[in-house]
């Protein structure tokens, strides 16, 4: 686990510890001092903490004019045990909401597990971003059966056509606009 860095080809661009209306605005994180692990194996010290065991994340980037962020996250989204998703919504959504943030992809190719539990923190998020939508990009397949088990596809967009977005090769706006047009057209608007 501690060779996964976050996607950095975009750091160039957008850094959240040094934007101010982040979340993460300040954050200092090591280059060589591995201090965090997942069920005691070390990740990679770029991951960002947000008070939770077995879940960290990297803001890959946020575009505060056409509200939409990137976020990529690694290890066990645990909302059973942890209350990952309290966490993520608490230390990480809301304020990114309160800037003006409506458009979330979610990129999960490093989320090895999921255990659920109610949905209030799912529906509040959906309920934030109203005139926007959350998305799930590069989950595994197990991982979005569990979460629709929990009802969460009602609140995240997966799958479909959004399995077909390889991520990796668009800017930050150009995946936003390649995204969004996905989602109208799911929405037939």
């Amino acid at each position: 686990m501690h060779t996964i860095e976050p996607y950095y080809n975009w750091i160039e661009k957008y850094s959240a510890c040094e934007d101010p209306r982040s979340p993460l605005y300040g954050a200092e994180n090591s280059l060589s001092q591995y201090t965090n692990t997942i069920y005691g194996y070390y990740i990679h010290p770029q991951w960002d903490d947000i008070n939770s065991e077995t879940l960290f994340l990297k803001i890959l980037f946020a575009d505060y004019d056409l509200g939409f962020a990137v976020i990529e996250f690694i290890g066990e989204w645990n909302d059973a045990l942890n209350n990952d998703i309290m966490q993520l919504k608490r230390n990480i959504i809301d304020p990114m909401v309160e800037e003006g943030i409506k458009h979330f992809i979610l990129i999960g190719e490093n989320v090895f597990n999921f255990h659920g539990s109610d949905d209030s923190y799912y529906e509040e998020w959906f309920e934030d971003v109203e005139e926007g939508w959350v998305v799930a990009l590069g989950f595994q397949d197990f991982v979005l059966s569990e979460m629709k088990n929990y009802n969460l596809d009602y609140y995240i967009n997966s799958g479909g056509n959004l399995d077909d977005v390889h991520w990796r090769t668009f800017t930050p706006q150009r995946l936003f606009a390649l995204v969004n047009s996905l989602i109208q057209k799911r929405l037939g608007a």
